[in-house]
């Protein structure tokens, strides 16, 4: 493999790698390099945004290099307000000890063990004197803090911000000197503390880690970031049903970014299979394959098998009329909510019909209820809607 198809295997997907030129003179070095990617253990169990940096990871072990799995088991009990215009509540160290162990029994389906090292980052910060952290904190300013975006908007609101919260981009960023990484990775919210690990290891004369930023996964609804307090997840322990039904719910244009992020074939296989689909094949062959890869790995290739076969059975041997309208919907602003669609298809006679047959477990979106009333549909979706036993259609969204 030529270095730049490396290169282009390394910024796959990504939203920024910083810096390009040091990376290269990294491997030029031609031994595996340390890459970093932390995860604290807020909740016991991952969904399929999370596993875009370990994709990532993958895929660099893949190229030979060494993966650093960072469990935040310390910053977990300060607590990351990442993303959020308020503190997030710190675990217990039960709580905390908990949860990893429940990250470590799932991220092995995707990681190599034998190139994994699972670190946590309790293992140098409880060594950590009071002196050792003032130290630490002495490296930068209250004004360098506040180029946070999340803290500069809390401060110019006039929210509070606790005085143990610029610790925690300290202590990521010193993570980085104690395992003297190579690259880190990390989601696009979390560029401002992976930055703080290539200036820590310029203080404390190490190499700067470059740092390679991964997009934030969009959920089922095509719009949202992948969450599960938003319902729009495919969580990693979801049955293989479960899991192969959701992803075969997504839009067509979806497909195509789980593919970057989340599948293992090459760039050219996917190139390949966007021109067919362009000359007319059925996006939903591709659906099925990336389904069946995804189920396979956090199951077996038997479960995924099976899987198929009880979608199919569900959707193309009469549990579905054959003669099932197909159906157009305009989303007015690129997305539309459930009850309009169903309104708009003539498969309800309101939305207030809508919404109390949703109540009633009434309505189905490819097989699965919907229990969400404000659920969103994306343009260009495709979805088999169903309302009450006997109404049906193939509703296309533009």
């Amino acid at each position: 493999m030529s270095q730049q198809e490396i290169l282009n295997q390394i910024k796959r997907g990504s939203e920024e790698l910083l810096l390009e030129s040091e990376l290269v003179k990294k491997l030029e070095l031609g031994r595996p390099l340390r890459i970093k990617a932390g995860f604290d253990p807020t909740a016991p169990d991952l969904h399929l945004g999370h596993t875009v940096l370990l994709n990532k990871m993958r895929q660099l072990q893949d190229l030979g290099h060494h993966a650093l799995f960072l469990i935040g088991d310390f910053t977990g009990m300060i607590g990351d307000p990442t993303g959020k215009n308020a503190t997030r509540p710190p675990l217990t160290r039960e709580q905390v000890l908990a949860n990893a162990q429940s990250y470590k029994e799932q991220v092995f389906k995707v990681l190599d063990p034998a190139r994994t090292e699972v670190v946590f980052n309790s293992t140098w910060m409880d060594k950590f004197s009071a002196v050792d952290l003032i130290r630490l904190a002495a490296t930068h300013t209250v004004a360098q803090m506040l180029e946070r975006d999340d803290f500069s908007k809390r401060y110019k609101a006039n929210q509070p911000i606790a005085i143990h919260e610029f610790i925690y981009p300290l202590v990521q960023g010193y993570d980085s000197v104690a395992l003297k990484a190579d690259i880190e990775l990390g989601g696009t919210d979390q560029k401002f503390n992976l930055l703080m690990g290539r200036e820590l290891q310029k203080h404390f004369g190490q190499p700067a880690q470059c740092v390679l930023t991964m997009p934030l996964l969009e959920g089922l609804d095509g719009v949202n970031k992948m969450s599960k307090s938003l319902g729009n997840y495919i969580g990693v322990t979801d049955t293989p049903q479960e899991m192969f039904g959701k992803l075969m719910s997504i839009s067509d244009d979806l497909m195509w970014r789980y593919l970057e992020l989340l599948s293992f074939r090459s760039l050219a296989q996917i190139e390949h299979w966007r021109a067919e689909v362009n000359d007319g094949r059925n996006p939903r062959d591709i659906k099925v394959m990336l389904a069946q890869e995804i189920v396979a790995r956090f199951h077996t290739l038997k479960a995924a098998e099976d899987a198929l076969a009880e979608f199919e059975a569900r959707f193309q041997k009469g549990v579905l009329p054959d003669d099932m309208p197909e159906i157009s919907v305009v989303s007015p602003d690129g997305n539309i909510g459930i009850a309009q669609m169903l309104k708009q298809a003539g498969l309800v006679a309101s939305t207030s019909e809508a919404l109390r047959m949703i109540d009633q477990g009434g309505v189905k979106l490819d097989g699965e209820k919907i229990s969400d009333k404000a659920l969103q549909l994306k343009a260009g979706a495709v979805v088999v809607a169903q309302v009450g036993k006997r109404k049906f259609g193939r509703v296309n969204i533009s």
